[in-house]
């Protein structure tokens, strides 16, 4: 039987292009065969025909149009995701709700998703077609939007989702609340509604706390608020975050965004809701480490001076 690996990456970018070529080799050369998305590939065939006399290493691939995608995911047994955490959460987006799990390596700069880095891709894919991984769940949302009593917009994330004032509007007015409960009422810039995957990302760089992905929890950070309570939230991970847009400013203008990538403009009055997803991302594993090891590499934070436990006696 066939064995298919996915293998998604930057469609713009060089570095993709060479990792790729090496992915689908390796992948090849294991007997798993690649399958790639035609509108992503652009840059490697521009580098295999200034190769004149080689053969091409598509014609070994399963080369599939974005309209087929929704056929070919249960074929593969794995995701291979060349890029950055926003190449990343494309994935995540495109396989959401499929229990295909993706395995990240690291092109860009942090890569927080990402499972391996730039120097280990050969180590990664050959335990990749190997099944020499583990599978890890990951808490995402379903989001939804209410005005005057109508659902106008359902939206998923993996991160956050994120109301933000446009530069048209100098703030927003909003009432935060928990479980059908109101909690607090301010101007702001805006709130962002994460998850511990999200705790790192956007949440983190508008001083909300860093939650280990297996604390399971949602978090309601509110950016550049004007009022005395203003800090973040952990709740429980059942709980419904609420943000209500305060009506009658006609001087209103903010945008709801799903992990950067998928945007509605809010009308004023407009509810925002965000609950814990039916279907979590499953991300394949390389390392069993701690997060805290993680935390440490990527932020690169100092650490000297540590000296561990106190042993017993």
């Amino acid at each position: 039987m066939t064995r298919h690996i996915m293998v998604l990456l930057h469609p713009q970018r060089e570095e993709s292009a060479v990792a790729a070529v090496s992915v689908f080799r390796a992948l090849l050369d294991d007997g798993v065969t690649p399958v790639v998305l035609d509108d992503e590939i652009v840059g490697i065939r521009a580098r295999e025909s200034a190769m004149s006399g080689e053969a091409s290493i598509l014609r070994h691939c399963t080369v599939i149009h974005p309209s087929e995608l929704g056929e070919w995911k249960n074929a593969c047994e794995l995701v291979i995701v060349l890029g950055g955490d926003g190449t990343i959460l494309r994935a995540a987006e495109r396989f959401h709700g499929s229990g295909v799990p993706l395995m990240g390596v690291n092109l860009g700069h942090v890569g927080f998703l990402a499972e391996s880095e730039r120097e280990d891709l050969a180590e990664a894919v050959h335990r990749a077609s190997q099944r020499d991984y583990s599978v890890e769940e990951r808490l995402a949302l379903d989001v939804s939007v209410w005005h005057e009593g109508e659902n106008i917009f359902n939206a998923w994330a993996l991160n956050e989702a994120t109301i933000e004032k446009t530069s048209k509007s100098r703030m927003v007015d909003v009432v935060l609340g928990v479980d059908a409960r109101p909690v607090s009422s301010f101007g702001c810039d805006g709130v962002i509604l994460a998850t511990p995957t999200g705790s790192t990302a956007y949440s983190f760089s508008a001083g909300g706390p860093i939650v280990w992905p297996e604390v399971e929890a949602l978090i309601l950070v509110p950016i550049s608020a004007h009022a005395l309570f203003a800090e973040p939230l952990v709740v429980n991970p059942n709980s419904r975050l609420g943000v209500e847009i305060s009506p009658g400013n006609p001087d209103f203008s903010a945008v709801l965004w799903c992990d950067g990538r998928r945007a509605l403009e809010l009308p004023s009055g407009a509810r925002v809701e965000a609950t814990r997803s039916k279907s979590p991302i499953r991300l394949a594993r390389l390392h069993t480490g701690p997060f805290t090891d993680r935390l440490v590499a990527k932020f690169r934070l100092p650490v000297s001076g540590w000296r561990g436990p106190i042993k017993e006696a």
